[in-house]
């Protein structure tokens, strides 16, 4: 399972890199399904966000780390080291540049964007 890490290197820059999880395939216990599963990754809870108001086009740095996982409208990562990608609905983030330099993230298009936050538990 593929998604996109916002961290922050060792230079103070906030970069963003592809990512995968390990992985195994089973055969569900309820049903013939057989799928691939990811590792678990321990989280705190999680919420939906919905953006109805854009915040200024600032640089910030996540609270906290956590998943973000898009379900309505695209929005862009614009990071410290100059780096600008576009994430449409289904896009899987994992935000952990809580320290240095910082991203901004705005709104692509019209629709506002509608969010489901997991943040990491630590």
């Amino acid at each position: 399972m593929r998604y996109t890490r916002v961290y922050t290197g060792p230079d103070g820059e906030t970069h963003l890199a592809d990512a995968e999880t390990a992985g195994e395939t089973i055969r569900a216990v309820e049903s013939d399904l057989v799928g691939t599963v990811s590792e678990t990754f321990p989280v705190t809870g999680v919420y939906f966000r919905e953006v109805q108001q854009e915040s200024s086009p600032e640089p910030h740095n996540a609270p906290y780390a956590l998943f973000i996982v898009g379900l309505r409208g695209t929005f862009s990562v614009e990071v410290s080291d100059g780096e600008l990608r576009e994430f449409p609905p289904g896009s899987v983030l994992l935000v952990e540049d809580t320290t240095g330099k910082g991203h901004i993230t705005r709104r692509v298009g019209d629709e506002p964007r509608a969010t489901l936050m997991a943040p990491l538990a630590r």
